[in-house]
């Protein structure tokens, strides 16, 4: 079996996840083949689709959240993500045991004793009326029936678990700044969310004694993952969504599948045609925004951050790309960006680094007033 080394993963990643060449792709194209963008941090994801997109200007995404061909809501390793209506419609529900148990996993002694099929009717019947509530004054709603608890839970529980929620407009609009307002996510696109997994579980974990069932949207989240991230390893793949019950959707879709090894000798699995780049292909310099899943989206994530430095990734500092890999951190301020490098440039690279870094700096001021100052290496 073929031996992939860190630079022909790192290069292959950068390819999928449009780091190598900006795309020419429409932004809600963009957010369908990268199955999504971390969101928490709302202003984040213009970033990331500006340095993978040859021409995205914010009004593009505010567009497709305000039209409601993406949203933002709870799906992957329960944090909020930017996502296609289509895909969270046909995604949420294979999720939905991940999302209660994750909560659980914070809240299991508060929430002891609450039924939760109880506690999700009662805040269906709160958000029955159409209105937009944030998750303090859903929760205060039904501490009434639950007052042991705390606000906090319940809340987490229902609008990260329990009910596929939206967070609304002008929550996560360019330079916008809103509190989270939410709304269930079928009234929002008017459709409902496919059902959790055919064996009732929403795992798609077999049920001792039933017949196996097939786990098409399984299935789908496996070959998407890896045309957007691959050749990746069963445990990225569940670092990414945060699903333990894939093993029966990878064996389902294996045949379709090229096997590859790293360097540690874990197997790694691909879409046949999906580019591997040369390992030797230059990669340009590329600011990448907090919480990004080009570094998230993986459990080795050795392919394009040094052990070092593997805590920037999900301490929400901003990276940049130098040859491919983490070299810097940076920040922007009144229309100044500053990158902090975590190792010492060439001249050609802090070159690159500036050049790029004035075109970001560009963009997050409108083309107004900008500059870029490049620190000395970090002790």
């Amino acid at each position: 079996m073929t031996v992939l080394d860190t630079r022909a993963l790192n290069r292959a990643t950068l390819a999928r996840q449009l780091l190598l060449d900006r795309a020419d792709l429409p932004a809600l194209d963009a957010v369908a083949h990268l199955c999504g963008l971390q969101a928490q941090e709302p202003q984040e994801p213009f970033v990331g689709l500006w340095s993978r997109l040859s021409a995205f200007a914010p009004a593009q995404l505010g567009d497709l959240l305000t039209g409601r061909h993406v949203v933002r809501t709870h799906l992957m390793r329960r944090t909020v993500h930017l996502l296609t209506a289509d895909d969270v419609l046909a995604w949420r529900g294979r999720h939905d045991a991940m999302l209660r148990q994750r909560v659980l996993g914070t809240y299991r002694r508060e929430l002891e004793g609450v039924d939760l099929e109880e506690l999700a009717a009662a805040g269906r019947a709160v958000m029955a009326d159409g209105e937009p509530r944030s998750m303090p004054e859903l929760a205060r709603a039904v501490a009434g029936r639950w007052p042991g608890p705390g606000p906090r839970p319940l809340g987490e529980m229902l609008v990260a678990a329990l009910i596929p929620m939206v967070q609304l407009p002008p929550r996560g609009l360019w330079r916008t700044k809103a509190g989270v307002r939410n709304v269930p996510l079928a009234s929002w696109l008017g459709r409902e969310p496919a059902p959790p997994a055919p064996d009732g579980t929403g795992t798609g974990r077999p049920v001792p004694g039933a017949p196996a069932a097939s786990d098409p949207v399984g299935e789908a989240l496996v070959r998407r993952y890896l045309a957007a991230f691959g050749p990746a390893a069963s445990a990225d793949l569940r670092a990414w969504c945060g699903l333990a019950g894939l093993p029966r959707a990878v064996a389902a879709v294996r045949e379709e599948l090229v096997g590859f090894r790293d360097e540690r000798g874990r197997e790694l699995l691909d879409l046949p045609d999906a580019p591997r780049p040369d390992p030797g292909t230059p990669a340009p310099v590329r600011f990448l925004p907090a919480f990004d899943n080009a570094i998230l989206g993986y459990q080795d994530r050795g392919r394009i951050i040094d052990d070092a430095h593997r805590g920037l990734s999900v301490a929400g500092e901003r990276v940049v790309l130098v040859d491919g890999r983490v070299a810097a951190t940076w920040t922007a301020r009144e229309g100044t960006v500053t990158v902090s490098p975590l190792r010492r440039f060439s001249p050609a690279e802090r070159a690159a680094v500036g050049e790029e870094g004035e075109a970001l700096a560009a963009f997050l001021s409108d083309g107004g007033s900008r500059s870029v100052r490049i620190g000395s290496e970090r002790d």
